[in-house]
């Protein structure tokens, strides 16, 4: 009797853990090393660099914890600069856009993650733009030709910027298979497809090994206007309009 009861209680604890594990999801950890052109490997915290895993099965899962409960995300103009320059965000996320210099910007993007065009708007206000579709979108000011940065819009919770090449984890992802993908602003288009897989997540623990990407040395570094011309020297009659 003593016996039974025994394996009872058992099974019971074993029932709650189950659920417990698998309320909480496994977590995919892997390893990112990224070198330059020249071979060299790299190790600052300027690298920019997306890893997501996107469900490849017909219902969703929604992440427990939803960004969406996390501050409104923000790429700030000042001192002629964007000073995000690489942002990950999900599909449907809005991004404000506040002008902090004291003087106008035009921001725009004629890219695949989300068209759009903010127009001249003075110092102190703030534009926004919801991107609804996923990509990558490169974003620039119409005025300033040095203003740079990217918007990475992925179609799934599962995400994460790594700032320098190294160690990850994607938690709380729930069994299934996966499409890994990796971005990375310095990188091809054909060596970021090459690193692009399947994978299966289960159990506690998925090892996504070692990716190792390299930069490319002929990445365009010069881009258009919005109207696709090349920039013009600015002239305006304010001097806080200061040259480029």
């Amino acid at each position: 009797m003593k016996r039974t009861a025994s394996l009872f209680v058992f099974a019971l604890f074993l029932g709650w853990l189950t659920t417990v594990l698998f309320a909480q999801g496994s977590v995919a950890t892997g390893r990112l090393n990224l070198f330059r052109a020249d071979g060299s490997a790299r190790t600052d915290s300027n690298a920019g660099i997306v890893v997501w895993l996107t469900p490849l099965s017909t219902e969703r899962a929604a992440a427990p914890g939803s960004r969406n409960a996390s501050p409104r995300p923000k790429i700030i103009q000042r001192n002629k600069r964007f000073e995000t320059r690489v942002l990950a965000i999900e599909v449907g996320s809005m991004v404000d856009f506040p002008n902090l210099d004291p003087f106008f910007h035009n921001v725009f993007s004629l890219f695949e993650g989300k068209r759009f065009d903010l127009g001249l708007y003075e110092a102190g206000s703030t534009k926004s733009v919801r991107f609804d579709r996923p990509g990558i979108c490169y974003i620039f000011c119409n005025i300033h030709s040095q203003m740079s940065a990217t918007v990475v819009v992925v179609d799934t919770p599962y995400f994460i910027f790594l700032s320098t090449p190294g160690d990850f984890r994607i938690p709380q992802l729930p069994p299934g298979r996966y499409q890994l993908n990796v971005w990375a602003e310095r990188c091809s288009s054909e060596s970021l497809k090459a690193v692009s897989r399947q994978i299966t997540v289960e159990g506690a623990s998925t090892s996504l090994g070692t990716i190792r990407l390299q930069e490319s040395r002929d990445l365009a570094t010069v881009h258009a206007n919005k109207y696709g011309q090349a920039y013009e020297t600015p002239v305006f009659s304010s001097p806080i309009y200061t040259q480029p």
